[in-house]
């Protein structure tokens, strides 16, 4: 029998980024996969004939620069590209708000709608800029074991008064400010254009089931910002599709030696007197390890695969507190040419567009979630991901993969069905006409992915892309649990490694790094 140091479970982005460096550090690191492709949701496939699509996520926000740098991803092929446009908040009128690279040329498209917001712009992207430091070295820590803190727990935070030496107190106490808020409040101190307010504040709902007027978006709205240099929006395209940013992480974790198996459904994670031992797959048997690693979220990790029976009680009932609630959909068109938005010219369309005309606009989506509905004008995020990239789709052929809020997993007297889908399609295509009015017409192929099937095809409790919310509860040293913040779970080797860790959601690679070396300790 082959005895492994390290067993990583799931292929995720984060489990590759921890798998690659513990094996770079000497360690022999197994990863199973359950499916036949590494990526977790950065899945490239083709969800109709010859047409392609990024699953789950179009655009990268940022990726740890310790991962780029450490694992070295541009020699292992990675390649980002970032528009000039990040994005266009679409107005009914034509007169959208193209959100630029460069502040000066966002300011003057906001002009249109408003001088006193045009002449404010700079002044917001940098004081944004300015606050989501501090998030990025505390996103570069392993959180504090409460209310254990002893000297060493203390030294290890001295990282964070970088930023209150570059910034003032005052930036501390605007950090502090800021985090809490929603976005109103956000909005009522800096700008007066509806359109503008409702695009801005999409940062604080990306991927949560909260809407605008909800405590705490505002903490949502940095952490979108993390890494983005001052810009607004920023996104980031992977060249060939998404699915090639978890290929250079699997290039670099085969280069480190990682064993890796696709197609290796683990059974359970194998626990006895709180002390795990290794895994047991669906058809091979037992893998013993010294060590095991999921990067699955912690309820498929703990409840799941290392079962109730073998969980302390209160752990137990911290883990049953997390909250979930996704409400995140994803659909995918096969078109049959390229749409025309009027006002945006054709070299503008490899970019992200919006449908969040205000504020009042996206409460009102995030109401019906809360009532247990699917929103009947929902806030669209959508792209076009064979504007860059050919091969997505036939010649004169191209996809439009849009992500929408709000969907909630949880109906109210309903359950997700074809019919549900097929409504939400029909809400999405309606709400898209009033911007590309010839929308229909182009569309032969329709993929719709509900929170449900979030669940099923890709493993994320109730459909949440973050591993559970977003929320000020569910942060730093409560991520995912106070017992289970430093990585380390309350069971003797075994360890957590997926965006259900601090610092959370998104393609960037963060809690994998961390753990990996929390691990190397």
């Amino acid at each position: 029998m082959v005895h492994y140091d390290i067993i990583v479970v799931g292929g995720g982005l984060n489990s590759l980024v921890t798998a690659s460096i513990l094996g770079k550090s000497g360690k022999k690191v197994l990863v199973l996969e359950a499916k036949d492709q590494v990526g977790g949701m950065a899945v490239t496939a083709e969800f109709a004939p010859k047409y392609k699509c990024n699953m789950l996520n179009d655009t990268v926000k940022w990726i740890d620069p310790r991962v780029m740098k450490q694992l070295d991803l541009v020699s292992q092929g990675l390649e980002l590209v970032s528009p000039d446009v990040v994005r266009i908040a679409l107005d009914q009128s034509g007169q959208h708000i193209l959100f630029h690279q460069d502040p000066n040329q966002t300011a003057k498209s906001i002009a249109n709608h408003s001088d006193k917001d045009a002449k404010a712009w700079q002044a917001f992207a940098t004081y944004i800029d300015n606050l989501s430091q501090f998030l990025e070295k505390l996103y570069e820590l392993t959180p504090p074991k409460l209310p254990d803190l002893g000297l060493k727990e203390v030294l290890s935070l001295r990282s964070m008064l970088k930023p209150i030496k570059k910034h003032g107190t005052r930036g501390l106490v605007d950090f502090m400010r800021v985090v809490p808020m929603m976005m109103p409040e956000l909005m009522d101190e800096w700008f007066e254009s509806e359109l503008l307010r409702g695009a801005v504040s999409t940062a604080g709902i990306n991927h949560i089931t909260l809407g605008p007027f909800s405590a705490a978006t505002g903490y949502n709205l940095l952490h979108q910002h993390v890494h983005a240099n001052g810009v607004f929006h920023h996104a980031q395209f992977v060249k060939g599709g998404t699915e090639n940013l978890a290929n250079a992480l699997l290039r670099s974790a085969v280069a480190n030696g990682v064993e890796v198996r696709r197609n290796a459904v683990v059974h359970s994670i194998n626990v006895a007197n709180a002390v795990c031992s290794g895994i047991t797959l669906n058809d091979e048997g037992i893998i013993e390890a010294k060590q095991v690693i999921s990067g699955l979220d912690p309820h498929n990790t703990f409840i799941n695969l290392v079962g109730p029976s073998e969980l302390n009680p209160t752990f137990y009932t911290q883990l049953r507190n997390i909250k979930y609630r996704g409400s995140v959909a994803r659909i995918h068109f096969a078109l049959n040419g390229l749409p025309e938005i009027k006002g945006v010219k054709e070299d503008q369309m490899n970019t992200v567009f919006s449908i969040s005309p205000s504020i009042e606009y996206l409460e009102r989506a995030a109401d019906d979630a809360k009532y247990g509905r699917i929103a009947e004008k929902p806030y669209i995020e959508f792209t076009f991901p064979s504007v860059s990239n050919s091969d997505f789709a036939p010649k004169r052929k191209h996809v439009l993969s849009a992500t929408l809020q709000y969907a909630p997993y949880h109906l109210r007297g309903q359950h997700w069905s074809d019919d549900l889908k097929e409504q939400l399609r029909n809400n999405v295509i309606k709400t898209l006409e009033n911007y590309i009015p010839k929308i229909s017409s182009m569309i032969e192929y329709t993929s719709v992915l509900s929170p449900k099937d979030l669940e099923d095809k890709f493993g994320l409790t109730e459909g949440n892309l973050n591993h559970g919310e977003m929320t000020l509860d569910q942060f730093f040293f409560m991520r995912p649990t106070i017992s289970s913040a430093q990585y380390k779970s309350p069971i003797e080797n075994l360890y957590l490694c997926g965006p259900g860790t601090h610092p959370g959601g998104g393609l960037h690679g963060a809690n994998g790094y961390n753990a990996a070396y929390q691990i190397i300790k």
